[in-house]
């Protein structure tokens, strides 16, 4: 029993630590897709398609909210990015990014999405 106990204090004190944030490479969820509408539902199971083949841990909020409240949900989850499309994304075969605490990241396409978090995780590794 005490490997556990120390397990979990070492749990309790990381997530004092790191007050929820949790680094990119350790966060159960490292990006929430949002579509706008239900319409593009489609197009956000797609994006998850490619988001798992690159190795990235994300989900898609499917509910009837308006794209405020997916968003403002997500910054309460802290989910580290959180995945926008629409309309103008479908047509350009590409993404809306925003980063939990940061803010919008702009548009780009799920593969600089994926190689941008990979960067990401690799210099957190390497730096600690």
């Amino acid at each position: 029993r005490a490997p556990f106990g120390s397990m979990e204090r070492f749990v309790a004190v990381l997530i004092e630590h790191t007050a929820g944030n949790f680094p990119l490479w350790l966060t159960p969820e490292q990006a929430i897709i949002l579509p706008i509408s239900e319409k593009y539902s489609e197009y956000a199971q797609k994006i998850l398609h490619l988001l798992r083949k690159f190795d990235i841990r994300a989900t898609i909020d499917e509910r009837s909210e308006k794209a405020g409240r997916k968003i403002r949900d997500a910054e309460m989850k802290k989910i580290p990015f959180m995945v926008i499309v629409g309309e103008k994304e479908e047509a350009e075969n590409s993404i809306s990014i925003r980063k939990h605490g940061e803010g919008d990241l702009g548009s780009m396409s799920v593969e600089e999405f994926a190689n941008k978090i990979n960067k990401e995780i690799e210099g957190l590794l390497s730096n600690n």
